[in-house]
């Protein structure tokens, strides 16, 4: 382990059963991927971040490093949130054997999943919280997991034989909402930026398909959609019961309303709650194709 540091269009797909429950929890990602080669090195970094006070935080981080000739290209793996928010404490970062990390070493990526402020070993206060379910404010949420994610591609980008250029952030669910929050900013080095079922608010009050207070997440997307360059792609599955159909529409257009550039892809799902798509077994084969079709259109900075 390395010490801390203390300043250191819309598209449709085919479906396939993905055989997966609820996949929230960071370290509880899924089968592996046979063609995928092992990585050479799977190993936890402690990475800084200066909060909002100035003062510096230490957040962990798995970087799992494949056995390919370098410089490598970079993709930044934004966690979710458990559906109880007393599990926060007990998560890690997902496995270098998880869906989407054999995905991306497979093509040669180095992949960090960074353990954002208040979850799991980086402790803390949650910086990311949004407020009571009455009046959340996605926005501020938003910029504050943006400031991690922001911190763990800087880090990543400053590791050996990697490349500064072509970094590649990803976030499921509440990650997905971060880098949609960190879309909005400038970030030369970022080629690609993916939402996974991004969002805030579901399962309000235990409740499938309960959002709280949508309109002002509508909002929110917005908001970022302003300032936003990059082109990203969202993929959410018609059968997400925490962001569906309908919101996850009104939050595409609103985003890309007020200037944001995005493609969104809603494929079938016929295997559980489709919110677990990103990290299920089997559910590369899904989202896989979308994703490199547009990171093959992807230039740094848009």
């Amino acid at each position: 382990m390395t010490r801390p540091r203390p300043n250191a269009g819309r598209l449709t797909a085919s479906a396939w059963l993905v055989a997966a429950g609820l996949a929230l929890l960071a370290g509880c990602a899924g089968a592996t991927d046979p063609a995928a080669p092992p990585a050479v090195s799977d190993r936890t970094h402690w990475v800084p971040v200066v909060d909002a006070a100035g003062t510096t935080r230490m957040m962990l981080a798995r970087v799992c490093r494949p056995d390919a000739a370098g410089p490598l290209p970079v993709a930044v793996i934004n966690h979710g949130s458990p559906v109880t928010p007393g599990l926060r404490r007990d998560m890690r970062p997902a496995s270098c054997d998880s869906e989407p990390a054999r995905w991306f070493l497979a093509r040669g990526y180095l992949v960090m999943f960074p353990l954002r402020r208040g979850y799991g070993a980086s402790g803390g206060g949650l910086a990311e919280s949004s407020g009571p379910c009455e009046r959340p404010d996605y926005v501020r949420a938003g910029i504050e997991s943006a400031r991690d994610v922001d911190a763990a591609v800087r880090y990543a980008i400053s590791l050996p034989n990697v490349r500064r250029d072509r970094a590649v952030v990803v976030g499921q669910s509440l990650g997905g909402w971060a880098t949609l929050a960190y879309a909005a900013e400038p970030h030369p080095e970022v080629a690609a930026l993916i939402s996974m079922a991004g969002g805030r608010g579901g399962h309000a009050h235990a409740e499938a398909y309960a959002n709280c207070r949508p309109d002002l997440l509508v909002a929110a997307a917005g908001a970022f959609g302003r300032t936003a360059r990059t082109p990203m792609l969202w993929v959410y599955a018609e059968n997400d019961s925490w962001f569906p159909p309908d919101l996850v529409r009104a939050m595409y257009a609103a985003f890309t309303g007020a200037g944001g550039r995005a493609v969104l892809a809603q494929p079938n799902f016929d295997g559980g709650d489709g919110h677990a798509l990103f990290y299920g077994p089997g559910g590369s084969r899904v989202w896989g194709p979308l994703v490199a079709a547009y990171l093959a259109g992807q230039t740094p900075g848009g």
